[in-house]
């Protein structure tokens, strides 16, 4: 249990925390938003109501609250291969909001339009956690030298997140991996500084991959 630091209320329980957000997960994959209803996901969770309303005042606020947790796991990767490593930033991205759900995203996307606060925590919780993911790549990219002088790397993140935040939201099919690698590959060949050596360096990698196909 998490206790209050000033030692106010009762303790919380992160078991009734990871329970909750487990039954709307499954609910969001299996059904979308409309069908999270407080009611039933306190059921699924063998909960009371008034434990999920204590957590959550809306289930709004607990659909946000599961794509936090999904999202605000991506990491960037640091392998040195730069293809590589935005190519891997971006197929764990479309992946998380592939299980979130077309359907989910475009009903938060409408809600939010006549209620700033919740499009700015929108904004935070399902676009910012792939984005820095992105910059990081990019950025430590520019350290090692692997992008070309004057390379305007938000401009470069947005384009790089646009075409995957477009197919989920207006529910076509998902970018594959291979749809990502053309991305990736398509956009370092404007702004790499030296395009070659990044596909060398690329092909070195993956023959070394125990994953990679013989």
């Amino acid at each position: 249990m998490t206790r209050d630091p000033l030692g106010r209320g009762r303790p919380r329980d992160e078991h009734i925390d990871t329970a909750v957000l487990q039954a709307t997960a499954h609910t969001l994959e299996k059904s979308g938003y409309r069908a999270v209803a407080i009611e039933d996901i306190a059921r699924r969770a063998g909960v009371s109501k008034s434990a999920v309303y204590r957590r959550w005042p809306n289930r709004r606020r607990l659909v946000l609250a599961v794509l936090a947790e999904r999202l605000g796991r991506l990491e960037a990767p640091d392998t040195g291969c730069t293809l590589c490593d935005l190519h891997e930033c971006l197929v764990l991205a479309s992946e998380a909001l592939s299980r979130v759900g077309a359907e989910t995203l475009a009903q938060l996307t409408a809600e939010g339009a006549g209620e700033p606060d919740l499009h700015e925590e929108l904004l935070a919780v399902v676009v910012e956690p792939p984005r820095r993911a992105v910059h990081r790549t990019l950025f430590t990219a520019r350290q090692r030298g692997d992008l070309a002088d004057g390379v305007d790397l938000p401009l470069a993140v947005d384009q790089l997140c646009a075409l995957t935040f477009y197919r989920q939201l207006f529910g076509q099919a998902p970018l594959g991996p291979d749809e990502i690698e053309a991305m990736v590959t398509a956009m370092l060949r404007g702004i790499a500084a030296d395009y070659s050596a990044l596909l060398r360096e690329y092909a070195v990698h993956e023959s070394h991959d125990p994953a990679a196909p013989a």
